[in-house]
């Protein structure tokens, strides 16, 4: 006899939960205070030990990238006004600085790097507000890295007979200085640091986008009471650095900036007895081998392009992976770019911060849409933009070639080009093919590929399983199209002595 038997529904399978990373793990705003910032509403020109009003009597707005607030006036520097801090910083060479004791200017330039750190805090949210770039990198990076030079300089201003052993060193006399908006204070120090530790004096223009740290640094020059007229700091736009440039009296220009405003600089000073050094536009290349430890790299990748919002003249905005693991590699690269944060510079949580001006975020989307037009595939993580302000999400570009516009033009922003290799010589091959030559980073566990690559690489600097790690004492620099000269390390000495 048959017995009945109750048969069992099978069991709803439960839907796996989904984790979104923007929202389930969002962190909480982690905002740096700015209580102790203390800005001018309206600043003049540093001129012979003194703020003064400009003599043009212009000024220009600089706002915050990330609320498009206003944060302060800043004086436009007529040619009179550059005349004025030229002649400023001749007299300070001609009767104090050039018959100064070596060690004596070393204890100043000390003194100005303490102060630096003690007001680090201060300098590092300015940093932010002005230029837009989180608080991380402005106090982590930029901060002690400005001040690291000043004590490296320091050190070497009474031993300068060490430095170039044989030979006599002799100060230029007056050197002008142009920086840009990218690293306001940490360009600022690589300039006047060498510069016034060899017995020259300054006349610095930080860019009219970001000059608050540079007038900031003014005040640490008044406070360590450095001799009027040794370092002097103007501001304005294009044109006030047209006048320095073209001022009959400077021995010396120290430019960082865009090829094409290094190329007219070059004219201007032909036939002109001014020494001169050029920090120009960079396509480094980042290349990972098979055998690279892959999320190293990964990481490696994201800091050097996205951390920065690619405003790094050396940034790796160009990937170059090993075709059998590029798949991985940017698939990796997906996943942690939908981690990343964007938004509030000074928010400590903030991985990504705001483009520095309107102008420039322009002709980033520019770009995006030339690439799109050219027919590579564009890839954006799903993040939401902050209403106010100038902002970028991070951007990857594949199936795109060598000739695409994406690869061989410095865009200034958080946008990476990728592309695959096969070999070696084929990576070595792509990576050169570019106009510029400023840096590149090479990612692989052996150690002789590292030197193959490296001694291959047309750059000034190639980095080896890291990326953007910088040092006082290591010289930066860049060949073809990025420039001529060295800043940083001994090397940074050379172009402000004439040795006998």
């Amino acid at each position: 006899m048959k017995t009945a038997t109750t048969r069992r529904k099978p069991a709803r399978k439960r839907a796996k939960p989904t984790l979104d990373l923007r929202t389930d793990w969002a962190y909480a705003p982690a905002p740096e205070s700015t209580g102790n910032v203390k800005l001018q509403d309206r600043y003049g020109l540093f001129i012979d030990g003194q703020f003064v009003s400009p003599k043009s009597g212009r000024y220009l707005d600089t706002i915050n990238p990330a609320t498009e607030k206003k944060l302060a006036d800043v004086a436009d520097a007529g040619a009179e006004d550059v005349d004025r801090a030229v002649r400023a910083a001749r007299r300070a060479y001609d009767t104090v600085w050039s018959k100064l004791p070596p060690a004596e200017r070393g204890k100043y330039i000390y003194r100005i790097a303490r102060i630096m750190q003690e007001r680090a805090r201060e300098f590092a949210i300015i940093e932010s507000m002005d230029g837009g770039k989180p608080i991380r990198e402005s106090r982590d990076v930029d901060v002690p890295l400005a001040a690291a030079h000043f004590f490296y300089y320091a050190g070497w201003a009474d031993k300068l007979e060490y430095a170039f052993p044989g030979r006599v060193p002799r100060p230029l006399g007056v050197a002008v200085q142009i920086i840009p908006w990218n690293f306001p204070l940490l360009m600022a120090a690589w300039k006047i640091a060498p510069a016034i530790a060899a017995g020259n004096t300054v006349v610095l223009k930080p860019s009219k986008n970001t000059p608050l740290t540079a007038l900031k640094l003014a005040e640490v020059v008044r406070d360590a009471d450095l001799p009027p007229g040794v370092v002097n700091i103007v501001t304005g736009s294009g044109k006030t650095g047209n006048d320095m440039v073209n001022h009959p009296d400077i021995n010396k220009l120290a430019f960082t900036g865009s090829t094409e405003i290094g190329k007219g600089l070059q004219r201007a000073l032909a036939g002109r007895n001014v020494k001169y050094t050029l920090e120009l536009g960079g396509k480094a290349a980042n290349i990972i081998f098979e055998d690279a430890a892959i999320d190293q790299a990964v990481e490696g990748i994201v800091n050097a392009i996205f951390f920065n919002q690619g405003h790094v003249c050396c940034a790796g905005s160009r990937l170059l992976v090993q075709e059998s693991v590029a798949e991985t590699v940017i698939e990796k690269l997906k996943e942690r770019m939908e981690t990343l944060i964007v938004g509030d510079p000074l928010d400590k949580n903030t991985d990504v911060g705001a483009i520095n001006s309107k102008q420039q975020l322009e002709s980033i989307q520019a770009y995006l849409k030339i690439g799109v037009a050219e027919g590579a595939d564009m890839y954006q993580p799903a993040c939401a933009l902050p209403s106010k302000g100038f902002w970028c999400p991070p951007t990857l570009f594949t199936n795109v070639s060598q000739s695409h516009r994406v690869v061989q033009e410095e865009i200034f922003g958080p946008v990476l080009a990728i592309q695959t290799f096969r070999t070696v010589d084929e990576a070595l091959e792509k990576a050169n093919n570019t106009p510029y030559g400023l840096s590149g980073g090479v990612w692989t566990d052996k150690g002789a590929k590292i030197f193959k690559m490296t001694t291959r690489l047309r750059a000034g600097v190639v980095w080896a399983n890291t990326f953007n790690k910088f040092d006082p004492g290591s010289p930066f620099g860049g060949y073809k199209e990025s420039g001529m000269g060295r800043e940083g390390g001994l090397q940074g000495l050379l172009p402000y002595v004439n040795l006998d």
